[in-house]
């Protein structure tokens, strides 16, 4: 099969380094269309897994070491079965983590040596570090036989991100990471983890990623605080709606008459997120109908709602935003991610796309001192093991 340069340079250094052929997974990073903030509140997300992967080629040991190497980082570490430990700001969480959560389920995992490499953006808002546990994930399950479903091992993946990496993110990075399908976004019900897949049609548009080349430091840090605050506003709704367990239960209603006047920070989280929820699913409906223009200006109004309300944009993300709102070749933009840096997404009329980048790229640098980056983003198909000779 035709691999991937990176796939390619995966497997081809584990073999420099253990004269042995590996066992070889891919997982993609992904965009999200709409639903951003909502899956820790056990609402809905609508993402889709992209052309930009993250490759683990792996192979048993005979003692009960593990050896990691990562090609991106250009850095190596080794410890025990025995011995694994989150350290903080490392990649390795990512990894170690995984393995945490297969020995806390009493999976038997022996010594391994795995190498990494991927394609997509660290710090962008594309989900590496959910691409690197899926695929890990995926990649001892195999290699150990452990038989986990591949829906328990999203799970998997999402506590190591919890207990290695201390973010606690929702579940829709690994569902679409392990889900992804080509050609099709994935509307994801985060309470029931029932999911339908929607045929994404581009016709004559295509998804275009900015990236700002920031990553600011409040993003982990206020992803738990957004997290906090949206639990406190379920909390003092409860108390006139005692079936209330998230904000998926909750109306603006309630909000205005709960939460307003007690907290209006905690009120402007939670109405972002009950009015996302709702534009979620009328975007569904656009992209079932065919109306993406529709979806776009939905994408408009979060970006909107993402800024001003759940406070987790900033200045170059705005920029980006503000500056392609007018312009009739594009359909939609908005933040993508946890906030603070990383990219927009955008559809743009293909024919544009290129006008548009050269465009922006000086007046971006000017206005921010970074330099702009740009991908185009195709929909593909989810996590998977390589055939290689």
């Amino acid at each position: 099969m035709n691999l991937s340069p990176i796939a390619e340079r995966t497997n081809r250094k584990y073999r420099e380094l253990y004269d042995e052929k590996p066992l070889v997974s891919r997982s993609p990073g992904r965009v999200n269309i709409i639903g951003e903030h909502t899956d820790y509140n056990e609402g809905f997300v609508l993402p889709a897994a992209i052309d930009k992967a993250v490759y683990v080629a792996i192979g048993k040991r005979k003692d009960d070491r593990i050896e990691l190497h990562s090609l991106e980082f250009d850095d190596f570490y080794s410890t025990t079965v025995a011995d694994i430990a989150p350290r903080e700001g490392q990649w390795t969480n990512y990894v170690l983590g995984v393995v945490a959560q297969f020995i806390k389920r009493g999976h038997p995992i022996g010594g391994f040596n795995l190498v990494l490499d991927g394609e997509v953006p660290f710090g962008a808002g594309l989900s590496s570090s959910a691409a690197v546990e899926c695929a890990t994930a995926f990649a001892l399950n195999e290699l150990f036989q452990l038989g986990v479903p591949r829906e328990d091992l999203i799970f998997i993946a999402q506590k190591a991100e919890h207990e290695y990496a201390k973010v606690m993110c929702g579940i829709m990075d690994q569902f679409a990471s392990m889900f992804g399908k080509k050609d099709h976004v994935v509307k994801l019900d985060c309470k029931t983890m029932e999911y339908e897949y929607v045929p994404l049609r581009l016709d004559g548009y295509k998804i275009l990623l900015l990236n700002t080349n920031v990553k600011h430091s409040l993003s982990s840090s206020e992803y738990n605080v957004r997290r906090e605050q949206c639990e406190q506003g379920v909390a003092l709704v409860r108390k006139g709606h005692a079936d209330v367990n998230s904000l998926r239960d909750i109306t603006l209603d309630m909000l205005d008459r709960y939460v307003a006047t007690v907290d209006p920070v905690v009120y402007n989280r939670c109405r972002y997120v009950v009015e996302e929820k709702q534009r979620l699913l009328a975007g569904c409906d656009d992209l079932k109908a065919g109306h993406v223009e529709a979806l776009g200006r939905k994408m408009f109004q979060t970006h909107d709602g993402l800024s001003n309300l759940y406070e987790v944009s900033c200045r170059e993300l705005d920029f980006l935003v503000d500056a392609v709102r007018e312009d009739p070749a594009v359909l939609g933009a908005r933040m993508m991610g946890g906030g603070f840096g990383g990219c927009t997404i955008n559809i743009v009329r293909e024919d544009a796309i290129d006008q548009l980048v050269s465009a922006l790229t000086p007046s971006y640098h000017v206005a921010t001192g970074l330099e702009l980056t740009a991908y185009i983003a195709a929909i593909e198909d989810g996590t998977s093991l390589l055939d290689i000779d």
